[in-house]
C-alpha cells in the first residue's frame, strides 16, 4: 500500500478519519496514524493518539473542528507526547490506561464503555507492547494501538500479558476491520491475531532451538544473533527487548510461575 501524504486528513471509513505524522523511522514505519473518530453528523470528534509534540502535525489535527474528547492507546511519546498540548489548544479532556496520562477526565479500564463523537466504545485492555496498550472497539471496528500493527511485528515488553491480549482480539467477530497505530488498515484484525499468535509460538521455539545451542543462561543479544541472524541489523535493537520478553516467559514457565 502507497503511504498517504503527510499532513491530508484521510478518509477511511464513514466514522473514521487518519492524519499520518511525519515520523517514518524502523519503529514507526510511515509515521504515527492520528486518528479522528466521528459519526456522520456528530458535532464534534474524537482524536486517538495525536502523536509527538510536533505543533506542525497537531495544528492540522486541531483545523478537523471541534474535539470532544482526546484518548491515547499507550503511553509511548510517537502516540502520547503531544497529548497535553494538542488538548489544551481544543479543549478536550484526554483518557488514557495509565491515569499520569489523563488530563480533566478518569482513566480507561477494561470493559468500559463510553459514547463520544457520537459513537460508543469499547475499551480492551491489551498489555504486551507495554502494561497500558489498550484497544479501542467502535463501529464494528478496532483501533489497536501498537498492539497490532499494520505490517511487521510489534516489539513486547511482556510475551504472557501480549499473548493473552492476542488471544482476546481472536475472540472478536471474524472480519472486524483493524486501524492500527502505524501503517496500512487491517482488513481482518482476529485474522491477523491468528497469525501474530502462530509467529510467537514459532520465535518461542526457536529461542528454545538457541538456548539448546547456547545454553540456558544465554544473554538477549547472543539469542538475537542466532535467531534474527537474517534480519536486517538495524532491527536487533527491538529484537533483542522481544527476545528479553520471550526468555523471562520461558525462564518463568520453567520455574513454575
Amino acid at each position: 500500500m502507497t503511504a498517504p501524504a503527510y499532513g491530508v486528513l484521510r478518509r477511511v471509513s464513514e466514522n473514521a478519519q487518519v492524519l499520518l505524522e511525519n515520523n517514518p523511522s524502523t519503529m514507526t514505519l510511515e509515521g504515527t496514524n492520528s486518528w479522528v473518530l466521528r459519526a456522520p453528523g456528530a458535532s464534534a470528534a474524537v482524536v486517538v493518539d495525536p502523536g509527538y509534540r510536533d505543533l506542525q502535525h497537531l495544528e492540522k489535527l486541531a483545523a478537523v473542528g471541534a474535539v470532544e474528547l482526546v484518548l491515547l492507546t499507550h503511553h509511548h511519546a510517537d502516540h502520547a507526547e503531544g497529548a497535553p498540548w494538542f488538548a489544551e489548544r481544543v479543549g478536550a479532556p484526554v483518557r488514557a490506561f495509565d491515569a499520569s496520562l489523563c488530563i480533566g477526565a478518569e482513566p480507561l479500564a477494561d470493559g468500559d464503555v463510553f459514547t463520544a463523537g457520537g459513537l460508543e466504545f469499547r475499551v480492551l485492555h491489551t498489555p504486551g507492547h507495554t502494561d497500558d496498550s489498550v484497544s479501542l472497539h467502535f463501529a464494528g471496528r478496532l483501533l489497536t494501538g501498537d498492539t497490532i500493527l499494520g505490517r511487521g511485528t510489534t516489539v513486547l515488553k511482556d510475551l504472557g500479558d501480549y499473548l493473552r491480549s492476542l488471544r482476546k482480539l481472536i475472540e472478536l467477530p471474524d472480519g472486524t476491520p483493524g486501524l492500527p497505530g502505524h501503517g496500512p488498515e487491517l482488513p481482518n484484525l482476529p485474522a491477523t491475531a491468528r497469525e501474530y499468535l502462530a509467529h510467537r509460538e514459532q520465535r518461542l521455539d526457536q529461542v528454545r532451538s538457541a538456548l539448546k545451542v547456547l545454553g540456558a543462561d544465554a544473554s538477549p543479544r547472543q539469542v538475537v544473533e542466532v535467531v534474527y541472524a537474517d534480519v536486517d541489523r538495524a532491527l536487533w535493537a527491538p529484537a533483542e527487548q522481544s527476545v528479553r520478553a520471550q526468555l523471562d516467559y520461558l525462564r518463568a514457565s520453567e520455574d513454575g510461575r
